[in-house]
């Protein structure tokens, strides 16, 4: 198939990731014809309270906790930059596939991944029954929203919160606030709470026909609580659930 035939042919579409991630999506666009702009929107800092973290991932690595609870690939990093050894007594749980294969590629063995829903949602839903007693770390972003932590300890759990990082917002260049003024760029990809509220402090408003695309139902629930108009859903929470939902509404747009 030609470029000229592909569903999202001469769509611009905003990817505000960089790394592996961003690389990666955008491989996947460029396959159905788009033109992948990458603006990473935010980027991770050094926890303020570096002696509080440094305390909860020794007494982590005493064995004090029964479960860690991993949510994003960058707590992987911090645990790989503090070089933290999880005992065998302790079981970790990651919030869904990305979180997972990142914990694996790290050297540590993920016991409990939600199967029907990768969020913290989904995950305190699909919690196994545990003791009362049970003792859990939950190391996260410093702006990451209470629902593990309040819906764990709802379940009768022993949670423990730390600040594992800071996410930082960053400006993007003032030809992409440009393009996504001028409806240049069609679509906008919104992969987190934070980004949607970057995105809604940066470039908005959006011109009315540019396609605002989440990558789950949370993550469209928080792009509406910062102003965005949200018209493509992922009901898969994966780069690909992602990118495949946005060709979907183009394809079906043009059968218009």
């Amino acid at each position: 198939m030609s470029v000229a035939n592909k569903p999202l042919a001469g769509w611009r579409v905003l990817v505000p990731r960089g790394g592996k991630w961003g690389d990666g999506v955008a491989a996947s666009l460029r396959s159905y014809g788009a033109i992948p702009v990458i603006a990473p929107m935010i980027n991770f800092a050094s926890a303020e309270n570096a002696v509080e973290l440094s305390a909860a991932l020794n007494r982590l690595e005493r064995g004090s906790f029964d479960w860690l609870v991993i949510t994003s690939a960058t707590t992987v990093d911090v645990l790989l930059s503090q070089q933290v050894v999880v005992p065998s007594t302790t079981r970790i749980a990651a919030v869904g596939e990305t979180t997972s294969a990142a914990l694996t590629l790290a050297g540590y063995q993920v016991d409990f991944v939600p199967e029907r829903d990768n969020s913290a949602r989904g995950l305190v839903k699909e919690w196994p029954a545990q003791a009362a007693d049970t003792r859990v770390l939950v190391p996260q972003s410093d702006i990451a929203e209470p629902t593990l932590v309040a819906g764990l300890g709802d379940r009768g759990l022993d949670v423990e919160f730390v600040t594992a990082y800071r996410t930082v917002g960053v400006p993007v260049a003032d030809y992409v606030a440009a393009d996504v003024t001028s409806g240049r760029i069609r679509a906008v990809l919104v992969t987190s709470g934070s980004i949607a509220r970057q995105v809604a402090s940066q470039l908005a408003p959006l011109p009315e026909e540019t396609i605002v695309a989440a990558i789950g139902p949370r993550t469209a629930f928080d792009a509406r609580a910062a102003g965005l108009t949200v018209h493509v859903i992922a009901e898969m929470r994966s780069a690909t659930g992602l990118v495949e939902s946005l060709v979907e509404h183009v394809e079906g747009l043009n059968a218009e």
